[in-house]
């Protein structure tokens, strides 16, 4: 009978990969049981249904199994684990026009991220200048910025942004990619990353500072 896995194994890059080499089901286990509901939600932000969605995470599976031979470890075990999967879903949603591809996104224009009354008018005395500046989170006490309903809220607002920006954001902030790794996976320019980016954060944070000034 095979050992059942522990998370320290599952989260040891080396003794993943051992495992999965040798056909450990114990560990495969594990790292469905751990992974396969956040990639579900990441799929989703590429596929129309969410039918669809787990088809690509059962084929993300599937080609980890297939593939683990060729694993390097230039990146950890969990970029190769995303990579895979926004690969296939991509291909997925392109193909039924679910997205565009990420190439063709251009930071076309301003996007206003910050509501415009909050800057000093053109007849101001300072203008351009905050006239509400934003509040600062560090003097928010942790356990309220951590609380469910805190989550929850961004969690929602997450749902809200664009598809672009939300896949660049999770994969930024939740899948702890850095910015090479998003942007050689979604065919972005480095300037198309970070707009992205920075346009989706600030309305993440827009939404909690509403949060806190609510609470």
């Amino acid at each position: 009978m095979q050992p059942v896995a522990s998370s320290a194994q599952v989260a040891d890059d080396t003794l993943v990969v051992a495992a999965l080499r040798r056909g450990d089901e114990s560990v495969f286990t594990e790292l469905v049981n751990a992974y396969s509901s956040p990639l579900l939600r990441l799929a989703q932000d590429f596929v129309r249904t969410r039918s669809v969605a787990e088809e690509v995470v059962q084929e993300t599976w599937l080609a980890v199994l297939n593939g683990i031979d060729r694993f390097e470890g230039r990146s950890s075990f969990k970029t190769w684990l995303y990579r895979i999967l926004v690969n296939k879903a991509k291909t997925r949603g392109v193909r039924e026009a679910r997205i565009v591809p990420f190439s063709s996104l251009e930071p076309l224009g301003e996007e206003h991220v910050v509501p415009a009354d909050r800057f000093r008018g053109p007849d101001d005395q300072w203008p351009g200048h905050w006239a509400e500046p934003p509040r600062s989170l560090d003097t928010i006490p942790e356990e309220r910025l951590l609380s469910r309903e805190a989550r929850q809220r961004i969690a929602a607002a997450l749902e809200t942004l664009p598809d672009s920006q939300r896949i660049v954001v999770t994969l930024r902030d939740v899948a702890g990619w850095d910015s090479d790794e998003i942007c050689e996976t979604l065919d972005l320019t480095e300037v198309n990353q970070r707009v992205l980016l920075h346009r989706g954060r600030a309305k993440l944070r827009a939404a909690l500072e509403q949060y806190v000034e609510e609470s």
